[in-house]
């Protein structure tokens, strides 16, 4: 089985090569690596091209955003299974892709996800939060639940039937593809639970409280737009987070 990763990037020199060898050094033997450059003006370019990496396909062409370049990656895959890895981002452990994998092996399986571990930028050895996902219920959408984004693989039907980042959403389009895959599309999903993928602390949405404040706008919008909730919704999904703090993989 091929799976395809994809890897939007701009301007992540300190990170990239993290994220691009924890792709190389997967077990799994069959693997296509789309890294979506938007333009990057440090030494992202360089890092990458001398990674050494033999998986990487290399775009370098102008998008609307990191959710434009996922899309464009999508569009590009080759793989019958698709995920994600951000620059500032890295896989657990060599085998991720391996497990992943034979979860898709029962043709019936739509989507597959785990665990995740936010760690700090600075030392990717300390965990700062331990995102504990758990099995998929339709029900436990309206209390906020969703399965974390980075770890998530999908079957490249899912976005063939039920359609690709709504870029309208600049921060919060994975939450609402989520709500419309896991909602509307009724994917069937299996958890692996173990950490499958470990992200630096100081991302896009959490970067300070402007975009904390317009993340949840967006939050809200998303819930409204596909029918799943409201504000109780939205204020359990924040409330959720809470105990990631406290515990450890």
């Amino acid at each position: 089985m091929r799976i395809t990763i994809v890897t939007a990037v701009f301007n992540a020199q300190a990170t990239i090569a993290d994220a691009l060898r924890s792709v190389a050094d997967q077990s799994h033997p069959d693997i296509e690596h789309l890294v979506m450059d938007g333009g990057s003006t440090d030494g992202t370019i360089d890092a990458i091209q001398s990674s050494d990496c033999d998986r990487i396909t290399l775009v370098r062409e102008p998008d609307d955003g990191i959710y434009d370049a996922l899309n464009k990656g999508i569009l590009r895959a080759t793989g019958e299974v698709v995920g994600l890895v951000h620059a500032d981002d890295f896989f657990a452990h060599p085998d991720v892709i391996k497990q992943v994998a034979a979860a898709f092996s029962d043709p019936q399986v739509d989507a597959v996800y785990g665990d995740l571990d936010y760690v700090a930028a600075t030392d990717t050895t300390r965990i700062i939060r331990h995102w504990k996902a758990g099995e998929y219920r339709p029900a436990r959408l309206k209390w906020g639940w969703m399965p974390p984004h980075p770890t998530l693989f999908l079957r490249r039907r899912v976005f063939e039937r039920h359609g690709l980042y709504d870029t309208r959403f600049r921060i919060a389009a994975d939450y609402e593809a989520i709500l419309r895959y896991f909602g509307k599309g009724g994917v069937r999903a299996v958890y692996l639970p173990e950490v499958l993928v470990k992200m630096r602390v100081g991302g896009e949405s959490n970067r300070n409280l402007e975009r904390i404040w317009t993340k949840s706008r967006e939050d809200y919008a998303a819930l409204r737009q596909n029918r799943v909730g409201g504000l109780p919704t939205l204020v359990a999904k924040n409330l959720s987070k809470l105990p990631q703090f406290f515990i450890r993989s």
